[in-house]
């Protein structure tokens, strides 16, 4: 049995390590992310979640745990996700300035032709900020392959007040709950 993570994303690849996991393939999903606007956020990432997984299943061997996870910011009704520009990363960055959003992560494991998809949620409140630290954050890099335009486990951190809820969320990869549905599926981390 290995373990195929459907995502090119560095944070969940070190988290998955971080978890002891020996046999992990990484293979992303190429595949156009498309859900239906009018679903509610933690639909939206369950069904991103879900179309990575099931891209990915049919190259998987019997044995192996596919596992697939996206993540949003949703703030004012608003579904943020990795910004194009740095003028859009800017205009997220003033937008969750001073104000606290949430991070939801959808997680999709198949194994065995057995697919479980959940979504988790945590608040993530920001101080204040500056334009000129926006402006300096945004000149790092940082921001512009994560959504809401900011990673809380690097310099992004700076700006995070309090986090209620599972931290590895925020990160792109609820590891509790991940686990639960590990166990479900037959699989145990520990």
């Amino acid at each position: 049995m290995r373990f195929i993570l459907a995502s090119a994303s560095p944070r969940r690849r070190e988290l998955m390590e971080m978890l002891g996991v020996a046999d992990l393939a990484i293979m992303p999903a190429v595949g156009e992310e498309k859900a239906d606007p009018a679903l509610g956020p933690d639909e939206l990432v369950m069904a991103l979640a879900r179309a990575k997984a099931r891209e990915v299943a049919p190259r998987a061997a019997a044995d192996d745990v596919v596992i697939a996870a996206d993540t949003i910011v949703y703030h004012g009704g608003r579904v943020y996700g990795k910004p194009h520009s740095e003028t859009e990363a800017a205009a997220m960055l003033r937008t969750l300035s001073g104000a606290t959003h949430e991070v939801f992560t959808g997680v999709c494991v198949i194994r065995r032709g057995r697919e479980l998809c959940r979504a988790d949620r945590s608040a993530v409140t920001f101080r204040p900020l500056s334009e000129e630290e926006i402006t300096r954050y945004i000149a790092t890099g940082e921001p512009m392959d994560k959504a809401g335009a900011y990673g809380a486990q690097g310099r992004g951190a700076l700006f995070v007040e309090r986090i209620d809820g599972d931290f590895f969320n925020v990160m792109g990869l609820p590891l509790c709950m991940l686990g639960e549905m590990l166990k479900e599926q037959g699989v145990g981390l520990l």
